[in-house]
C-alpha cells in the first residue's frame, strides 16, 4: 500500500517542524504558534527555550501534574476536548452525533472475535486533543498492556468537520491499538488516532512501534508483565489527535459528558 498524500503531507510538514532553526527565528516561529493557537503556558517553559517547533509540541510540564491516589479512579489520559462518550450499541460507537463506527473494524484483524466479543455493550469515550493542547499521553489506571498492534492509514483531519463530513474515518486513520488489563482483569482498549500534521504518535515503551514511516503493513507486538502505573507518561502526539478508549461492561462509571473538556489527571470514571 502507497502513502496517502495527507500521510506525505504530514511527513513534509514535520520535517519543517522538526528543523532547529537560528535561535532568533525559532523564538519567531514558536512565539507565533503560541500566539496563533492561543497555548496555555503556565505550567510550562517559556516558548523561547524550545529549540523546534516540535519540541514545543511535545512539551513537558515543568512540576508534575497532581492526581488521585485511589484506585478506583479513572483519570483524563490527556488534555482534550470530548467530542463523544457513552455506551456502545452492541458494536456499534460514535465518531461523532450522527456519524457510527464499529469497535472491532477500528480495533482491526489482529484482535480474536473472542476479544471483540466482550466489549459489547461497554463504553467508549473519544478526546480530541487540538493543536494548542499539551500533546502527550498518560496512564489512566494502574494496568498491564498486554499487546499493541500499529494499523497504518490515512492521516485525515479529525476535529469536529473532518468528523461530521467523513464517515469512519476513526477507521480509515492510522492508529496504535493497545490492549490493556486492570489488576481486576479486566479488559478495555486505548487507541492513539494519527491526524493531518507530523502524524507521528510516539510509544516509550515499545521505541519499534514506528508511525507515518515507510512500513505499511500491519504490526503486532505482545508484551508479558509489562505494567504501567496511574499517571505515567507513555509517549505523545507530534501535533494534535485523538485518542479513543473502549472498555468491557461493568468496568466503568463514565462521570464526563459530550462537549466537556478534560485535563489530564482528572478524575472522568470510577472502576465499578
Amino acid at each position: 500500500m502507497n502513502q496517502h498524500i495527507t500521510s506525505i503531507v504530514s511527513k513534509y510538514f514535520g520535517l519543517f517542524a522538526s528543523k532547529a532553526f537560528y535561535p532568533w527565528f525559532q523564538h519567531i516561529v514558536n512565539q507565533s504558534y503560541v500566539s496563533l493557537m492561543g497555548l496555555d503556558m503556565s505550567e510550562f517553559h517559556a516558548p523561547s527555550s524550545y529549540k523546534t517547533l516540535n519540541k514545543l509540541f511535545t512539551r513537558h510540564f515543568r512540576e508534575p501534574r497532581n492526581f488521585s491516589s485511589n484506585e478506583s479512579d479513572f483519570i483524563s489520559p490527556c488534555d482534550a476536548y470530548i467530542s463523544e462518550c457513552g455506551d456502545l450499541d452492541g458494536d456499534i460507537a460514535l465518531q461523532i452525533k450522527g456519524m457510527t463506527y464499529r469497535i472491532s473494524e477500528l480495533l482491526g484483524e489482529h484482535f480474536s472475535q473472542v476479544e471483540k466479543s466482550r466489549l459489547m455493550g461497554g463504553q467508549f469515550m473519544n478526546f480530541y486533543l487540538s493543536p494548542k493542547d499539551y500533546h502527550r499521553y498518560h496512564i489512566p489506571i494502574d494496568l498491564i498492556i498486554l499487546k499493541a498492534v500499529h494499523i497504518p492509514g490515512k492521516l485525515y483531519p479529525v476535529n469536529n468537520p473532518s468528523l461530521n463530513k467523513r464517515l469512519n474515518l476513526f477507521v480509515e486513520n492510522e492508529r496504535v491499538v493497545l490492549a490493556c488489563e486492570t489488576q481486576e482483569n479486566k479488559h478495555f482498549y486505548m487507541v492513539l488516532i494519527g491526524a493531518l500534521n507530523v502524524g507521528k504518535m510516539q510509544i516509550s515503551f515499545d521505541s519499534s512501534i514506528q508511525t507515518n514511516a515507510s512500513v505499511q503493513q500491519v504490526q503486532s507486538y505482545n508484551y508479558k508483565s509489562l505494567s504501567l502505573k496511574k499517571g505515567e507518561d507513555f509517549g505523545c502526539f507530534e501535533m494534535g489527535s485523538t485518542v479513543v478508549i473502549i472498555s468491557e461492561p461493568d468496568l466503568l462509571e463514565l462521570n464526563i459528558s459530550s462537549g466537556e473538556t478534560v485535563r489530564f489527571g482528572q478524575n472522568i470514571a470510577k472502576l465499578k
